[in-house]
């Protein structure tokens, strides 16, 4: 690939929805946090191409930023199967040992009907691979992001799952001729 490739990630606005669910990939943003999201458009670039996962509130948050995001299927937060749409802490209670099981290796367990952290990765990866060089907004899932920096840093999915990526952060990588560079991950831009 010719030339850098600059990438600004961006994890979605909070979903407006139950705390601690598995959220569906319908659940909306709640994009009350003005002032972040506009701090955070402040610091996009000006004429990047963006990109976001196909999930509505990876959509309403690029919008709420000023963007028209190419919709991209490889960025989708992880498939959780069968799990999707219900609150953790039930989960806990009435998962039985399929869900403990799950806790015990995060990276590479799946849920039933879904799919593993390290599935994510390996779907990511050819995503990634597409975006060509220049300036370039992701707006995406804390896990997408996870499986990003997994790919950049060369890490196994266990340690990227280590990484803290909040609502309406901002991490930024570079892909360059040489390999990749870290400029900055978690970032709250005020």
């Amino acid at each position: 690939m010719e030339g850098e490739t600059l990438l600004w990630l961006i994890r979605h606005a909070p979903v407006d929805g139950v705390k601690g669910t598995i959220h569906a990939a319908d659940a909306p943003a709640d994009l009350g946090d003005r002032a972040q999201l506009d701090a955070l458009r402040r610091h996009l670039p000006a004429n990047g191409s963006s990109y976001a996962s196909p999930s509505r509130r990876t959509v309403e948050t690029a919008r709420a930023l000023g963007l028209e995001p190419e919709l991209v299927a490889e960025f989708r937060e992880q498939d959780f199967g069968d799990w999707t749409g219900h609150r953790h802490d039930a989960l806990s209670a009435s998962g039985g040992e399929t869900y403990a099981q799950f806790w015990n290796d995060p990276a590479g367990g799946r849920p039933p009907g879904g799919e593993s952290f390290a599935d994510q990765v390996a779907r990511v990866r050819p995503g990634l691979a597409r975006i060509g060089a220049g300036p370039a907004t992701l707006v995406v899932h804390s896990g997408t992001i996870r499986a990003v920096l997994c790919i950049a840093l060369d890490l196994t999915p266990q340690a990227a799952l280590r990484f803290v990526i909040d609502p309406l952060s901002l991490t930024r990588i570079d892909r360059l001729a040489s390999g990749w560079r870290i400029v900055s991950v978690n970032q709250r831009i005020s």
